[in-house]
């Protein structure tokens, strides 16, 4: 089984990397992110000529989440939104259960939050309170949860601790709510379970270079539940992608687990 997350900063921008990236990667299921379409214009028989399936929580030109399952594998039980989100008409979660995989799959943005005690901050507070909500409902089902989290869970995942001082992404605030979130959940960071000392990124600035220079952080997560833990074999991220014509600022993370 291989389920992978990624932001792709617009899905009609970045539709022939997906396509390539379905193509040569081939997962089982991929979690999109920050699609970035209104619902109608949602790629649907683009996606279901690549041999995937897809349900969709578009919300226009910001945000938006999509889960694409190969074809036969089955998406039931869709639901979208978090019940005590700040925003919900911003499209930020969306879940499935597979049924040819028999594993609940959903693929979350967090709100960025911008500025340390801003009203967005405050928002991104109260959507992390909401994830962890449904995290404890969750808790228990074979669950994978893959996003952009806008969380950075250690100092080890960002390129230079002393230049996040006192900037989102590393607050305590955060970061609490994410230790919370994996803790009732009873998920685990698949990537820090098989690379626990590892110092690398999936999100560059598209400014200044970052990528090359290795500016970056790790914000891109895949959260397995503990019973799914020994089934995990890799979990990688996917640097290649972030290289050639029209990039995402974030590259896929792809974990390969074995079949139940």
């Amino acid at each position: 089984m291989r389920v992978a997350t990624w932001n792709v900063n617009s899905l009609r921008a970045r539709m022939p990397r997906v396509l390539e990236f379905l193509e040569g990667v081939a997962p089982d299921v991929a979690l999109l992110q920050e699609t970035k379409v209104a619902p109608e214009a949602y790629p649907d028989e683009e996606l279901r000529a690549a041999g995937y399936e897809s349900i969709h929580h578009s919300g226009g030109r910001w945000a938006g989440v999509a889960i694409l399952a190969r074809a036969g594998l089955g998406l039931t039980e869709a639901r979208s939104g978090l019940p005590g989100e700040a925003r919900p008409e911003e499209a930020r979660w969306i879940e499935a259960f597979v049924p040819g995989l028999g594993v609940r799959v959903a693929s979350v943005y967090v709100v960025n939050g911008r500025e340390v005690g801003s009203a967005p901050f405050a928002e991104k507070l109260r959507f992390l309170d909401a994830l962890g909500a449904r995290g404890r409902e969750l808790a228990g089902e074979p669950l994978i949860v893959g996003g952009d989290f806008n969380v950075a869970p250690q100092d080890i995942d960002v390129y230079d601790p002393a230049a996040f001082a006192g900037a989102t992404h590393v607050t305590e605030d955060e970061r609490g709510r994410l230790r919370e979130l994996l803790q009732t959940g009873r998920l685990l960071d698949a990537y820090r379970v098989l690379d626990p000392d590892g110092v690398h990124h999936t999100w560059w600035d598209y400014r200044g270079g970052s990528f090359h220079r290795g500016l970056g952080m790790r914000i891109d997560l895949l959260l397995v539940s503990e019973g799914l833990v020994p089934r995990l074999r890799s979990c990688a991220i996917a640097r290649e992608l972030r290289k050639g014509p029209k990039p995402s600022d974030h590259a896929p993370l792809v974990a390969d687990l074995d079949n139940g």
